[in-house]
Parts: structure tokens; C-alpha cells; sequence
């Protein structure tokens, strides 16, 4: 158990987890299909090590219901009821109440940071698209940090010791709020979270004033980072 190399830096993930950018990823997106992976248990189970590995999959197929992305959870575990109920229903309004509700797109952003614990394993499901566009895109957080690393080390040190704060204040007063790092270590420094919602974050109130500088430049640019095409990969 101990044949190994102990001199591990900061931020580094196990063997079974694979970074990816775009170049190697667009064209290798895992799928599976609802009817195949609910009746094979070796589909679900290729499916589910995809996840793992990479971080997400897509699955084709599922019943056009509201509450549908249920019978996916119930393949292999159970849904962690939050303030929103069991499942939240994304749809445009008029007079929307929160940015879900409209056609705009969304930047790459994790959700609910102000949630201790984060979600840890999210089910998205389109029922209808009725308009052009409405691509979905997903981004590797943890390449995104070790490009950071690989760039800027001081700037990732800054992200991952200093804590910041996320809040929600919805409606029914529900107050939601967490304080954790945007690149999360355990304490042997596994790279094993990431917390980026720029409409979550509270004031920053836990840095060094000496440091702040570099935190909020560093912070900036793994923002630009995670907005870099060459990270993303987009599919319907």
C-alpha cells in the first residue's frame, strides 16, 4: 500500500478521474439510452463508470414528462430533496424571477455553491425546445485548475486556501449560505471540488487584504479560463 509516490502537489486527482478539454472530448461525448441502460445492468454500469470518469454523460431517450429525470436517479440511487422540491422545472416566463426562466444562456457555472454539501451529481432533462439554438455545454473544472496551476501558481494557491462565501436569499425565507474555497483540496491536497457561480457569490470577506489583489485577479482569470472554447464541449 505504500509503493507509491508520496511527493504529490497540490491538486492532484486519482487515476480513474480523466481531465479533458474540448479537442479531446467533442467528438467522444458518452451516451446511452434510457431503454437500454434501465433493462442492462453492463449499459447503465458503462454509463454510470463514464460519469466517473469524466464528470458527466449524456443519456438519449427519456420520457417527455415533467419529473422524468427521476426514473434515471432511480437506476442507481435517490434524489436529495432540497428547498426547490424534488426536481426544479426550468422554463421561460414573461416576468422571470430567476435567470432559469428565460432564453438567455447561462455561463459555465456549478450549482447551488451556498448548498453544504454542493450537489454532487446533477440530472438535467429537456422535455421541449420550441426555438433555434438551446445547446448544451459542459466544462472540465478541474482541467480549468490546472491550467490555473500550470499558469499561475500563486493565483491557485489563492483560490484553493482562501475561503470565499456564497448566499442565497430566495423566497419563503430561505436563506442558504456556505463558506468554502472555489478550488476545493482535501487534506492531502486531492483536488476533489469546485464552486464557481458568480451569481451565488457573496462579498469576499475572507482574504488577507494584503492578498486580495491577486485573489480577485486570479479569480478573474479562471473565470476567463473557464469561458475559453477550448475547453468546452457543446452537444443537444
Amino acid at each position: 500500500a505504500y509503493d507509491r509516490d508520496a511527493a504529490r502537489q497540490p491538486g492532484w486527482t486519482d487515476e480513474a478521474t480523466v481531465r479533458w478539454t474540448k479537442a479531446s472530448m467533442q467528438n467522444s461525448v458518452p451516451r446511452a439510452g434510457y431503454a437500454a441502460a434501465s433493462h442492462d445492468r453492463a449499459v447503465l454500469g458503462q454509463w454510470l463508470s463514464a460519469v466517473k470518469t469524466y464528470g458527466f454523460a449524456v443519456m438519449d431517450d427519456l420520457p417527455t414528462e415533467s419529473g422524468a429525470l427521476c426514473k434515471v436517479s432511480d437506476l442507481f440511487g435517490y434524489i436529495r430533496e432540497t428547498n426547490y422540491g424534488r426536481w426544479f422545472e426550468v422554463r421561460a416566463e414573461v416576468d422571470p424571477s430567476n435567470l432559469a426562466y428565460t432564453n438567455l444562456g447561462l455561463q459555465a457555472h456549478t450549482d447551488n455553491p451556498y448548498r453544504d454539501p454542493v450537489p454532487t451529481l446533477q440530472i438535467l432533462s429537456c422535455i421541449e425546445n420550441t426555438v433555434e439554438g438551446g445547446e448544451s455545454s459542459v466544462v472540465d473544472g478541474f482541467a480549468v485548475a490546472a491550467a490555473l496551476q500550470a499558469e499561475n501558481p500563486e493565483g491557485f494557491r489563492l483560490l484553493s486556501s482562501c475561503p470565499a462565501r456564497f448566499e442565497y436569499a430566495g423566497s419563503s425565507g430561505v436563506r442558504l449560505q456556505a463558506k468554502r474555497p472555489m478550488i476545493e483540496l482535501g487534506p492531502d491536497g486531492e483536488l476533489i471540488c469546485i464552486r464557481f457561480n458568480n451569481r451565488s457569490l457573496a462579498p469576499t470577506v475572507d482574504v488577507p487584504f494584503a492578498d486580495m489583489e491577486a485573489y480577485y485577479a486570479a479569480y478573474r482569470r479562471f473565470a476567463e479560463l473557464i469561458e475559453d472554447p477550448s475547453f468546452e464541449v457543446t452537444f443537444k
